[in-house]
């Protein structure tokens, strides 16, 4: 709920950063380079660097392309690297964050300062990004020696730190960027044709469905005049349902005492017998004696219809004989279980 002085919360999070954090999550949707979507659909790049070439697809290794994009690595010399531990909660404002802490590290003057950075990792806590600075009349002179280009948008600049390739924004990346906006509109154009073939398609069953529906409601009125007797014979099931969940009802409290006698008599056996039985709903009352009551009372115990076996009154023996007396309580389950 809003609260009085922070009319601005809902719930405790800040309404006023949703738009920063939906443009956040389309950003990285369509334009960060771990993007599924620019997998796809960015250009190759051939990058070059002292004695070889390799081509290089959204950030991985590919095989050698045929491709207008280049790039050149620069060595680990002319940059300088830094890994930071960013709270997620700066993830709408990574490049304002980015842009003030180059401008905090960074040796070089403003106007010669260049730079990249690259999300490598993130958990439900913050984000791990790899960050490099470099002097862009430095980097020019090393590229105009190695590799004869005066033409800073002629070829993009990358670096690779800890094994991920971070573009150094500032040189040829426009081109790649351009090519990969003409195929995202060119997948837009598609998606929104689908879309709107899909409409037409959907339209078009719309007036085929109004046409069955008058057919179905002549079909209802003919079958609701038709179910008025049905229904009759629905109440009448429906009564006599009724009737026998009571009569059911009734058979589970008050299970038939004769079946649970002739149960008792083939679990007690030769050695004991019953001088007492009664049985009011799910319990029942046996006395009676045995040659081992201990023993009986256990055997009973372990039947599954039996949910508790009780004793009612000490068990004792009787003198001069080498029986025993008991008195025990029996709960059954149910009528179903016994």
């Amino acid at each position: 709920m809003f609260e009085s002085g922070q009319n601005w919360e809902l719930f405790g999070y800040d309404m006023r950063n949703v738009g920063r954090h939906w443009l956040a999550a389309w950003r990285d949707c369509l334009w960060s380079y771990d993007s599924p979507v620019r997998r796809r659909l960015d250009e190759p790049v051939l990058l070059h660097s002292p004695g070889s070439e390799q081509g290089y697809h959204a950030g991985e290794p590919c095989p050698v392309p045929a491709t207008d994009c280049t790039a050149v690595l620069l060595p680990d010399e002319l940059v300088l690297s830094r890994r930071l531990q960013l709270p997620l909660a700066v993830e709408a404002e990574l490049d304002s964050v980015v842009a003030l802490e180059v401008g905090a590290r960074s040796p070089f003057e403003a106007d010669d300062t260049v730079s990249g950075w690259r999300v490598v990792a993130r958990t439900d806590q913050e984000l791990d990004l790899l960050m490099v600075i470099a002097s862009k009349s430095a980097v020019m002179t090393y590229v105009a020696q190695q590799y004869g280009s005066h033409d800073a948008g002629a070829q993009e600049v990358w670096a690779e730190i800890d094994g991920s390739m971070l573009v150094v924004e500032g040189f040829g990346e426009g081109r790649r960027a351009a090519l990969y906006r003409r195929r995202l509109g060119r997948v837009s154009m598609m998606i929104g044709l689908a879309f709107a073939l899909l409409l037409l398609i959907v339209a078009s069953a719309a007036g085929f469905k109004k046409l069955e529906l008058s057919q179905v409601q002549e079909m209802a009125t003919r079958i609701q005049s038709e179910a008025a007797t049905a229904s009759g014979h629905r109440a009448t099931l429906g009564q006599a349902n009724e009737t026998i969940s009571v009569i059911n009802e009734l058979a589970a409290r008050y299970p038939n005492p004769h079946r649970e006698l002739a149960r008792l008599t083939n679990l007690l056996g030769n050695d004991a017998y019953v001088e007492r039985f009664s049985m009011q709903g799910l319990e029942i009352d046996l006395r009676g004696r045995a040659v081992n009551a201990a023993v009986m009372m256990q055997r009973l115990s372990e039947q599954p219809d039996y949910i508790k076996v009780t004793a009612a009154s000490p068990i004792r023996r009787i003198p001069n004989t080498n029986q025993e007396q008991y008195h025990l309580k029996i709960t059954l389950g149910s009528a179903q279980d016994a």
